[in-house]
């Protein structure tokens, strides 16, 4: 039974050898990490953003992701550290011409380029497939790549002009060591935010508490005022009470009183005219016999 026909049997087809350790193909890595979303695992499409780690992400799926968080998905450990929509950042992308997109090789009748990325670096115009280090900025999230930034050192974007500092520079699918210094970047960060709302609402509370408490020294005196007065009794004070108006203050009823006097003594000012005193109810060509009023009673008293 077998090894029939002088078949010779070879060492390691009968003797089971450690197993060997799989690798994985780079170009299969590379395809992964630049051509598809680290949440979704679908191929990339506008619009494309980033976490503070340099992570590639579809802006649909993270958006799925913050509605619903309790869905299961494949790689739901990569978006852990994503609380919000302030935790990415839209990329200002540069379409590179020579992708073709998926038509690029429908017939299969030509040489087809694995390594052709989608984007390029708008400065140097190296492909951004993974065999260059590329960053984004914080500020505008324009894409360059590292080569750029070190060639050309300015403190201003080189495609929308925004000002950004070192900080500002994110690397996209960095090494394990960069993600690590990106992480405790981000901690900070976010510690320094938190400590600054805490010393905003602080300062709110110490800005809030002297206000109050200088209304409430300032409305005792102002009651010790009005019980003086009460004590007083002027006459002044009774008339205002007694008022049409209900005011408790001397000087309303000062103020009412000589108004009343004015109206009073118009018709008995010498210097004004008689066709002037004839415009107030008071003259005596306003008033009107018994045969002039009306049987009846209406809202105005003129009506004839």
């Amino acid at each position: 039974m077998g090894c029939d026909g002088g078949t010779i049997p070879k060492r390691h087809e009968l003797v089971k050898g450690p197993k060997k350790v799989e690798k994985v193909d780079k170009n299969a890595e590379l395809a992964a990490k630049w051509k598809y979303c680290a949440l979704s695992q679908e191929k990339l499409r506008r619009p494309i953003v980033s976490c503070e780690l340099g992570r590639l992400y579809n802006k649909d799926a993270i958006i799925e992701y913050l509605l619903d968080k309790s869905a299961e998905r494949p790689n739901a450990e990569a978006v852990t550290h994503i609380r919000g929509i302030k935790d990415i950042k839209e990329l200002n992308l540069t379409d590179n011409p020579e992708w073709e997109g998926e038509r690029r090789n429908a017939k299969g009748d030509r040489y087809e380029d694995i390594h052709c990325g989608m984007f390029i670096c708008p400065v140097v115009g190296l492909e951004m497939n993974g065999k260059h280090r590329f960053c984004y900025l914080q500020t505008c999230g324009c894409v360059f790549s590292d080569r750029a930034l070190k060639e050309v050192k300015t403190e201003i974007c080189h495609k929308c002009g925004d000002p950004f500092k070192n900080d500002d520079i994110v690397v996209l699918n960095g090494t394990k060591e960069e993600v690590e210094k990106l992480m405790d970047g981000m901690v900070e960060k976010r510690a320094k935010a938190k400590n600054k709302k805490t010393k905003k609402s602080k300062a709110a509370e110490a800005v809030s508490t002297p206000s109050e408490s200088k209304e409430d020294t300032e409305s005792p005196p102002v009651d010790v005022a009005g019980t003086s007065s009460l004590q007083n009794g002027g006459e002044s004070s009774q008339s205002a009470v007694a008022g049409p108006s209900g005011s408790s203050s001397s000087s309303k009823g000062t103020k009412s009183s000589t108004v009343s006097a004015t109206k009073r003594s118009i018709q008995n000012m010498e210097e004004k005219s008689e066709a002037f005193k004839s415009l107030f109810t008071t003259h005596s060509s306003a008033k009107r016999t018994k045969e002039q009023t009306s049987n009846w009673v209406t809202h105005t008293p003129y009506h004839f």
